[in-house]
């Protein structure tokens, strides 16, 4: 298992295993040093797994499969190769595509995340 994940927030990327991924974020993402936990969920649109970051009496932040959000038009821009595209969408989740999620989840469940 790896021990570490990335986020570089201006780059809207999220690196693990030796590999670097685009991924959504927002404004309100936290940053600093975390742990991640696996939490199973059937909420529908988050494909049965986030990985939680940080956790307070009233908010969650995780890493999760792209939700399409009417209006948002968030799997397309996931894809962009812009990450001006990638910045400021979500509400501080970080939104990846559904395989790199598999891969996250295989390789990194409880590791420790970095997120600047």
């Amino acid at each position: 298992m790896f021990a570490h994940v990335f986020i570089d927030l201006a780059a809207a990327l999220i690196c693990f295993a030796g590999q670097c991924y685009p991924a959504l974020v927002g404004e309100a993402t936290p940053r600093g040093n975390f742990r991640l936990t696996h939490y199973s969920t059937t909420t529908p649109g988050y494909g049965g797994n986030i990985l939680v970051f940080q956790e307070t009496a009233t908010e969650l932040w995780g890493i999760h499969p792209v939700i399409d959000v009417p209006g948002q038009n968030r799997p397309t821009r996931l894809l962009s190769p812009s990450a001006d595209s990638r910045i400021k969408v979500t509400a501080g989740c970080v939104n990846i595509q559904p395989d790199v999620m598999d891969l996250l989840i295989d390789c990194c469940s409880d590791a420790e995340v970095l997120i600047k």
